[in-house]
């Protein structure tokens, strides 16, 4: 008989410890599956780094202890790079929409794109240039705060000197001039008033010669009122000393009128859409003093003494903010406090006037306005013939390059006469003034200008040019300290009598604060 088969019981005990093995990597394979998918939708980039770091610690762990001829070789990639088995992935659980971006991606260069994929700022908003620094000749000082007002004063004090030559007399003399100036501003959140204000003070020091005094002042207080509305209250008073070359003068006086002008007025300005309309009234009284002759007397001239009232009207149309034609009208009413003067003229009458134009506004470049227009007066006396005139206007402020500006005046005026038996003349008078910056702290100054005084083709005065030029410089010593240095020349040309000419040089100080 063959022998049996023997069967030993280490046989069935390796069996059993080989299924054991089986059921435990199983168990360890699934328990550390599922903390990796869960600690890998849970954490942050860096934390899942560490966990896949672990997870690679644990299955080298596992390798070494010799699980790793129980692995099954069916093994596909996983989304996080590693490798699992198809079964452990079925198993995992998903992962939620919201984290299929950013979170899923590379982990760990997820913060390095980040970085380089940094957001670039679009063509319009660059970054903000670095200021320039303001030239010393155009910078603000800080002034002089009163509550809630800014008060920029400044003083000049110069000497002079003066040739005036009216046919064969000559003139001369030097004279101390003080001039000072001011400038109140409001500091208000709504509302503004603005009041300016500059005098000259003369003084002979040698030779001879009319002193030439001048004070003025201005206020504008402006309201800003609902509805795109704004509205003006002005207010001024102007004291000077006749000229000796205004027709008006008294031949051979040795001191001539002084003058004082009162001002008031109002305006309102309202936006209708692309229409732009402005009312305004204005009153002016003009007081005239005593003119002295050279042997001592005086000669009243308070029958120069009037009040004068404007109403004007003007409609703008908006064809840009840079472009508003216009349409404007004038009426006005002179009434002297004596009925005659005495030559025993009649000279108080009304004026008319109608003008169209353009308002431009092209920054700093240029702005300003031109218009075209008719302007006529009348007065009671019949005797007196009346005046009209077509005009032009014109007030432009031009900036061809950096640091220089031109700035042009074109005024057309019908200017009513106290000589006996004449009306008056029209006066057209153009200046230019171009204003150069030669270096940060040196500011050149040129005037040129040209008055023509027409008169009526029956008037028995005949007309007169006046020419002016002028030259200038400042240079800025500090913020508070200016020096300046003045040229200057003035003809006047006569069709029939003889012309008159003037020269004045000066130099000086100006204090500002």
């Amino acid at each position: 008989m063959g022998q049996p088969n023997q069967t030993s019981s280490v046989t069935p005990l390796r069996a059993m410890s080989r299924a054991v093995s089986f059921v435990a990597f199983g168990c360890l394979l699934l328990s550390q599956t599922a903390a990796f998918a869960q600690s890998a939708s849970a954490q942050p980039a860096s934390s899942r780094s560490a966990a896949s770091q672990d997870n690679r610690t644990t299955y080298s762990a596992a390798s070494v202890a010799g699980f790793d001829d129980a692995t099954d070789d069916t093994a596909a990639p996983a989304a996080n790079g590693t490798t699992a088995n198809a079964d452990d992935t079925q198993q995992r659980p998903a992962i939620p929409d919201a984290q299929a971006g950013d979170d899923i991606t590379g982990s760990i260069l997820d913060e390095d794109i980040r970085r380089l994929n940094t957001r670039e700022a679009p063509l319009g908003e660059t970054l903000p240039r670095r200021r320039a620094a303001e030239s010393a000749s155009k910078e603000e000082t800080p002034g002089i705060p009163i509550g809630t007002f800014v008060l920029r004063p400044s003083v000049t004090q110069s000497i002079n000197t003066e040739t005036t030559k009216d046919g064969n007399t000559t003139q001369r003399r030097a004279f101390l001039e003080t001039d000072a100036a001011a400038t109140l501003t409001s500091d208000w959140g709504r509302h503004q008033l603005t009041v300016t204000s500059e005098g000259a003070w003369q003084k002979n020091v040698s030779g001879e010669g009319e002193e030439q005094p001048s004070f003025k002042i201005n206020s504008d207080l402006r309201l800003d009122l609902p509805d795109d509305t704004t509205a003006h209250l002005i207010a001024g008073y102007n004291f000077y000393r006749e000229d000796t070359d205004d027709p008006d003068a008294i031949t051979n006086a040795a001191q001539q009128s002084d003058v004082q002008e009162f001002s008031a007025g109002a305006s309102v300005q309202r936006d209708f859409g692309i229409l732009r309309g402005t009312t305004a009234l204005a009153l002016t009284r003009s007081i005239y003093s005593d003119a002295k002759l050279s042997n001592g007397t005086t000669v009243s001239l308070s029958d120069r003494n009037q009040t004068t009232g404007t109403l004007r009207g003007r409609v703008g149309y908006e064809l840009s903010p840079a472009l508003i034609p216009f349409i404007e009208a004038n009426i006005g009413r002179t009434v002297y406090d004596e009925t005659q003067d005495s030559a025993g003229y009649e000279r108080s009458g009304h004026s008319y006037g109608a003008k169209a134009g353009v308002e431009v506004d092209l920054g700093e470049k240029l702005k300003g306005e031109v218009g075209v227009g008719y302007e006529m007066a009348d007065f009671e006396d019949s005797r007196l013939s009346s005046i009209d005139t077509a005009t032009l206007d014109a007030s432009l402020l031009w900036s061809p390059i950096r640091g220089t500006d031109v700035n042009l005046d074109l005024q057309t005026s019908i200017q009513p006469s106290t000589t006996a038996g004449e009306s008056g003349y029209v006066s057209h008078a153009l200046t230019t003034t171009v204003t150069h910056q030669l270096r940060d702290n040196l500011v050149g100054t040129m005037i040129g200008g040209v008055i023509w005084r027409d008169y009526p083709t029956d008037s028995t005065i005949n007309d007169e040019l006046v020419y002016t030029a002028a030259t200038g410089l400042t240079w800025n010593i500090n913020r508070y300290l200016d020096l300046t240095s003045t040229l200057g020349y003035e003809l006047t040309t006569r069709e029939e009598g003889t012309d008159s000419q003037q020269w004045r040089a000066g130099v000086g100080l100006k204090l500002k604060r």
